[in-house]
């Protein structure tokens, strides 16, 4: 069947991430034809040929301004209402809890909203999701399918060697990814100074915007033992950016965070986290090898932030090893619970029973 079945994911690229092009290039491989969005309405034809469509960041919108906000909305609505006319199967994954993004969340929840009611399948990357989809309507009739994440093994290159050479005693850490103000960036800040001779903290990847960017250097400038390279990471230098340090730290919200890939992708070249207790962390359920932690509000992440830096600390003062071989355990097991080849035999098994 799969050899003519033409099918929309959307986005079928992306640049920031390599996530897309597991998925896109796993279904490809089986025969799939895989279109883009942009095109589902550029001819009746091809409009007819298109049995079904993914979508994921759907609910996203263009907000930097009012009117391109409104009209991204009503061109999403317009999408929606082609899908439903065309009766077409819909998927949409679920990747957060709710938008990042503050200026258009109401316009948002109400395209997420009408996603969940008209789509016949909801995929979610951790069990959390489920119960989340549950409390907030009630009334769902999409099938709810988990399908995990997929690894990092090898996507940005081999892992590097670990080195024989004697560790520094310094911890190294390191916060990779978009830099976005709900992830927690100026806390990490705060926290990290209070170790200025143990610990050194790279921040590194590209910020949502000048302001930002000016306003995290100001930060930065006062304490001597943090690093910024603010700037877009090229793929195949990640591998030597997660080698280089011996954990990563990323200290999102759990207000809006869900999922991680930063965190796969840190498991998947051998280091562990610091992490809040999101969805991608319980699902692995990863015990001593993560430094997961949970909070109710900003004293108590400041203090539980703290507490898990000086836990490493002094794992890494009494065993320089110890952190590297818990994130060598990590990668065993994304490898085995998030296995790339597997998560898209799934999702192509769900495809089959929709079609």
């Amino acid at each position: 069947m799969e050899s003519h079945t033409k099918i929309i994911f959307n986005p079928c690229e992306n640049k920031e991430n390599q996530y897309i092009a597991i998925l896109v290039n796993g279904l490809e491989k089986h025969g799939f034809d895989v279109s883009r969005l942009d095109d589902f309405l550029s001819s009746m034809s091809h409009f007819k040929s298109i049995q079904l469509l993914h979508l994921n960041w759907f609910e996203n919108l263009d907000d930097s301004s009012s009117s391109s906000m409104w009209k991204s909305y009503f061109r999403k609505l317009v999408v929606l209402a082609a899908i439903k006319f065309g009766k077409k199967k819909l998927v949409w994954t679920m990747h957060n809890r709710l938008s990042h993004e503050k200026k258009s969340s109401k316009l948002s929840r109400a395209l997420i909203q009408k996603i969940v009611y008209q789509a016949d399948a909801i995929v979610i990357h951790s069990e959390v999701s489920r119960g989340i989809l549950r409390s907030q309507y009630p009334n769902l009739k999409s099938k709810i399918i988990h399908i995990p994440h997929p690894d990092f093994v090898d996507v940005y290159g081999a892992i590097l060697p670990e080195s024989s050479e004697e560790k520094t005693p310094q911890l190294k850490l390191l916060f990779l990814g978009a830099i976005k103000p709900y992830k927690n960036i100026e806390l990490l800040v705060e926290v990290v100074r209070k170790f200025p001779e143990e610990v050194h903290l790279t921040i590194a990847g590209n910020p949502n915007s000048g302001a930002y960017r000016s306003e995290l250097q100001k930060l930065a400038d006062k304490a001597p033992n943090i690093s910024l390279e603010l700037k877009f990471i090229p793929d195949e230098e990640l591998p030597s950016y997660i080698h280089q340090s011996d954990l990563l730290i990323l200290p999102y919200s759990l207000d809006s965070s869900l999922n991680s890939g930063t965190v796969i992708l840190g498991f998947s070249y051998g280091r562990t986290v610091i992490c809040p207790r999101i969805g991608t962390i319980d699902d692995l359920d990863g015990g001593e090898n993560v430094f997961d932690y949970s909070y109710e509000n900003e004293s108590e992440h400041l203090e539980a932030l703290e507490k898990q830096i000086q836990k490493a600390i002094t794992l890494h003062q009494n065993n320089p090893n110890s952190l590297i071989e818990k994130g060598h355990r990590m990668r065993d097991l994304v490898l085995k619970k998030n296995n790339k080849q597997d998560v898209t035999d799934s999702l192509i098994e769900l495809y089959r029973s929709l079609l």
